[in-house]
């Protein structure tokens, strides 16, 4: 998956993208977000609100800062809230909270919000955790032997504790599910849910868009059996803003709960109190997503075919619509609104070299370089299929009866070292790395090999160079080249300082015809208005 499709994401060096084992992105404005590399260090990045970041400070984070207090810990798993308050748990089952707490959804006692991760004890110690959830302002954590603990705000029952009172510690939820083992939790923005082993479903929480499933609107302060799917295993469960869906292991998809952009997929905006089987015409689905930041819903065929629905982006989208994508998580980058992960991001380390990188590597290579150019004494290695494909000069070169077809060597007289190894290695990598001062050189390649991007790469690097001095000169050049955009560039900066560059010397040697127009266009672009 491309992960510069997130927005944070695409601020932070690829380098240090390539090296990261989980992800999550979270906030308001999909602009926080937490990240473990392959080396177990943690890092986050983004706003800061509430200290959501974990960093002991509220200080906003521009580029990744190492969160200390959790790097080599092995963290595994992360879940957010909407107060900006998160977890954290490792591959021991330690589970650790930080951020906001007004509710006491950090676990810990208090209402005090906390700048670093602190480990949570009480109940939980010696438990291992697998799994954590957040809604709002409440929390599950389910662990190892099935149980599910869950505190914070319980305003709707969401905390399953048979009350409307807070939780300001993991309490073990018993009523219903306590007898069970449970394999999976999730939770709505104010409520919670949990598959058991054999594949039944419970709720419990607010319930005011039925997003319960029980066939009913009412509150549920413990957990509640959800109806109308006692003939169904269920094997996957996951919760929007207001709404859940559910899969089978028929590869059967229902949905309920609220419905005012679509996101159940109905064909219509209707509210659901109990499951409805969706789309059952698309065929076997194999993963589906939502998120409790979000009215986004999203599934995968079992052909790879991503469809999505709900809010996207300001649109309501009341049936499946099909994507570009290959991966769920594309989904809610792209479309979601916020652009937040409904799960953590995971990422499995290559065996092998990325394209990209092989390309890079196999560059002025000898050893598997099929031809190579002699450039003011200095070799050169590249591969005649990669030049063909990428280059219509060479493609021209290799498959005409020119000269150099045939040859193992080709001599390059009228373009310097540094310029025609940087055209070459462009080729491969798509990159421009030249000092200013030979970027002419690159330009004149550019167009002699007719590399329109390239020619307009090289305008950019060329205007950096711009000077009273040398401003006549470089539109003249621009004018050789047709290079339309070093063309206006430079005239803007003449009419600036025009009673300079006229006194120039570079201005006074230019051709009558190269003057005439100088001053035609610059007096269009009101040079000469009092």
């Amino acid at each position: 998956m491309d992960l510069t499709k997130w927005t944070v994401l695409s601020l932070i060096d690829s380098k240090f993208l390539r090296n990261l084992k989980l992800a999550v992105i979270f906030g308001n404005l999909g602009s926080e977000v937490i990240m473990v590399t392959l080396d177990d260090d943690v890092y986050a990045m983004g706003c800061n609100s509430s200290g959501c970041l974990g960093l002991g400070d509220t200080a906003s984070a521009l580029q990744p800062r190492k969160i200390e207090s959790l790097s080599k810990k092995k963290i595994k798993g992360l879940a957010y809230g909407s107060g900006l308050h998160l977890l954290a748990f490792s591959e021991s089952g330690e589970l650790y909270t930080w951020g906001y707490n007004t509710y006491s959804q950090l676990g810990n006692g208090n209402t005090n919000h906390t700048l670093t991760p602190s480990l949570v004890g009480g109940v939980l110690a010696g438990k291992t955790v697998i799994q954590v959830g957040c809604g709002n302002h409440h929390c599950l954590a389910l662990t190892s032997e099935g149980e599910v603990y869950a505190w914070g705000q319980n305003n709707g029952g969401q905390c399953g504790s048979g009350t409307t009172t807070g939780q300001s510690i993991p309490r073990r939820v018993t009523s219903g599910i306590g007898g069970h083992k449970v394999v999976a939790i999730a939770c709505g923005q104010l409520t919670s849910m949990a598959l058991l082993h054999d594949g039944e479903l419970y709720g419990w929480g607010y319930n005011g868009n039925g997003e319960l499933g029980i066939g009913n609107n009412n509150n549920q302060h413990n957990p509640v059996r959800v109806s109308n799917l006692h003939k169904a295993f269920v094997t996957q469960i996951v919760c929007g803003f207001a709404h859940c869906l559910a899969l089978t292991d028929q590869g059967e998809m229902y949905a309920w709960g609220a419905n005012s952009y679509g996101q159940l997929g109905t064909g219509y905006k209707t509210h659901h109190l109990s499951p409805v089987l969706v789309a059952p015409e698309l065929g076997k689905v194999v993963e589906i997503a939502a998120c409790h930041l979000s009215h986004i819903s999203a599934a995968m065929l079992h052909d790879g075919k991503i469809f999505m629905w709900g809010h996207c982006r300001g649109h309501s989208i009341f049936s499946p619509s099909l994507t570009p994508y290959t991966h769920l998580d594309e989904v809610f980058a792209c479309y979601s609104t916020p652009a937040v992960t409904w799960r953590t991001l995971q990422f499995r380390a290559r065996q092998d070299t990325p394209l990209a990188e092989t390309l890079r590597l196999a560059f002025n290579d000898e050893s598997t370089g099929d031809l190579c150019f002699k450039v003011g004494g200095n070799s050169i290695w590249v591969h005649k299929a990669i030049l063909k494909i990428r280059c219509q000069y060479y493609r021209a070169m290799f498959q005409h009866p020119w000269a150099e077809a045939n040859q193992e060597t080709v001599e390059i007289e009228q373009f310097s070292y540094p310029v025609y190894y940087c055209f070459l290695k462009y080729l491969y990598t798509d990159e421009v790395d030249l000092p200013v001062d030979e970027a002419l050189g690159l330009l004149d390649l550019a167009n002699a090999y007719c590399e329109t991007e390239l020619k307009s790469r090289c305008q950019h690097l060329i205007r950096q160079s711009v000077n009273i001095e040398n401003v006549a000169v470089l539109f003249e050049t621009g004018l050789k080249y047709e290079a339309q955009d070093l063309e206006e560039y430079c005239l803007r900066f003449a009419v600036h300082h025009l009673t300079a560059v006229v006194q120039t010397e570079t201005f006074l040697k230019l051709e009558e015809a190269t003057t005439k127009q100088f001053i035609v266009r610059v007096g269009r672009m009101g040079a000469f208005r009092y």
